[in-house]
């Protein structure tokens, strides 16, 4: 088992909340180097400020893209606070930088224990 440090920006302070009440069930990320050797079991110390909190890893998926993700994922469990996929894939896009992440590295899916 391994300690992984996932940084939540303050602007993004609501994500943080709902991963930390367990709201938000999977935490997704652009895939890259950084999350290559995340294992299931491993921990994720989530950080935002001065705050942090640590959940285990219960499952990782990565995925092709967004659309692939979704055949294997709810809506609700990636971000509570959206309700369609259309509203999830813009939420995305809204990210900088991040189309460029996504079709490079595709993305990564941590379902977390609470």
């Amino acid at each position: 088992m391994k300690k992984y440090t996932l940084p939540v920006r303050s602007v993004d302070r609501d994500v943080y909340d709902l991963i930390e009440s367990g709201a938000k069930k999977i935490e997704t990320r652009a895939a890259g180097p950084r999350y290559e050797n995340i294992q299931n079991g491993d921990l994720i110390v989530f950080k935002c400020g001065k705050d942090k909190f640590e959940r285990t890893v219960k499952n990782v998926e990565k995925f092709e893209n967004v659309e692939k993700m979704l055949v294997s994922h709810k809506v609700q469990d990636i971000d509570p606070r959206v309700e369609t996929e259309e509203g999830l894939k813009k939420m995305y896009h809204s990210f900088p930088g991040y189309d460029e992440r996504l079709k490079k590295y595709g993305i990564i899916a941590f379902e977390l224990e609470k």
